[in-house]
């Protein structure tokens, strides 16, 4: 993480668990979503529901469009402390997911060379 991105704990995130003061994280950033409240298009019951919390598996659920991923940068106010982030988060799952397919490639190639050789 950059110098310039702050870093936010869960404890802090906790704090911001009201309408009027509304965060969440998602995928290991945080977002202050107080003012898209009212404005969000699936009703603010669901941002509500998810104030203060880790709102990931929800968000991924929804399947929300590219053009709200996008839109979700302007409420960005910092990523979850490295502390603070689960076992399976998104970062980790990205590189455990290059890994396999790292593997998957090299036992191919094996394959490929061992079935050439014995040609």
């Amino acid at each position: 993480m950059s110098s310039s991105v702050k870093e936010i704990s869960i404890l802090e995130v906790k704090k911001h668990n009201t309408p009027e003061d509304l965060w969440m994280v998602i995928h290991d950033k945080v977002y202050d979503l107080t003012k898209f409240r009212s404005e969000h298009p699936g009703g603010d019951d669901v941002l509500d529901e998810y104030a203060g919390k880790e709102a990931s598996k929800a968000f991924d659920d929804v399947g929300h469009s590219s053009d709200a991923v996008e839109m979700m940068a302007q409420y960005c106010v910092g990523e979850l402390a490295v502390a603070d982030r689960k076992a399976g988060g998104s970062s980790k799952k990205h590189c455990c997911g290059i890994a396999v397919a790292a593997l998957l490639a090299g036992i191919a190639v094996a394959f490929i060379i061992r079935r050439a050789l014995k040609n």
